[in-house]
């Protein structure tokens, strides 16, 4: 079951595409954090709305707020992924342990291996206050983070 608003944000450390060791207490009284779990680089939705994330980045990453992607790739297949489609926000691998980081957020399946589609909105205290969890196939809005992040 996944994380619900209200709910203290389990605390994570993993690696970003650049190998760099990124946590949510890195963030704890100096940003909001947009935690959004994919299940794969390199397929047509992850891609799809990663890619709009990066058209619209001002409004994820700036003084306030930190967009976070989270999936169980390595670190290597999202430094390549991340390069291709020139994102520039962190890209975190949950490759191992596998699916710690999801498992903990409620948002892994076990059948597939693989997180399904879960944003987390956590405000600078280290509170959810926002989330939506979808099935994979199923894109997310990203209006919809942005009407959150306003509410913050």
């Amino acid at each position: 079951m996944a994380i619900e608003v209200g709910d203290k944000a389990p605390e994570f450390e993993l690696k970003d595409n650049h190998g760099r060791t990124v946590a949510l207490s890195d963030y704890v009284g100096e940003k909001n954090v947009v935690l959004l779990f994919y299940p794969f680089a390199f397929t047509g939705v992850c891609t799809g709305e990663l890619c709009a994330l990066r058209d619209e980045l001002p409004k994820f990453v700036n003084d306030d707020t930190q967009l976070l992607a989270v999936s169980n790739d390595s670190i290597h297949t999202l430094r390549v992924f991340g390069e291709q489609e020139g994102f520039e926000y962190p890209l975190l691998s949950d490759f191992w342990p596998h699916g710690e980081t999801s498992r903990a957020y409620g948002v892994f399946d076990e059948e597939k291996g693989c997180a399904v589609r879960g944003t987390f909105i956590i405000d600078k205290e280290g509170v959810v206050r926002w989330t939506v969890v979808n099935a994979l196939p199923d894109a997310r809005d990203l209006n919809d983070y942005v009407k959150a992040l306003e509410a913050l």
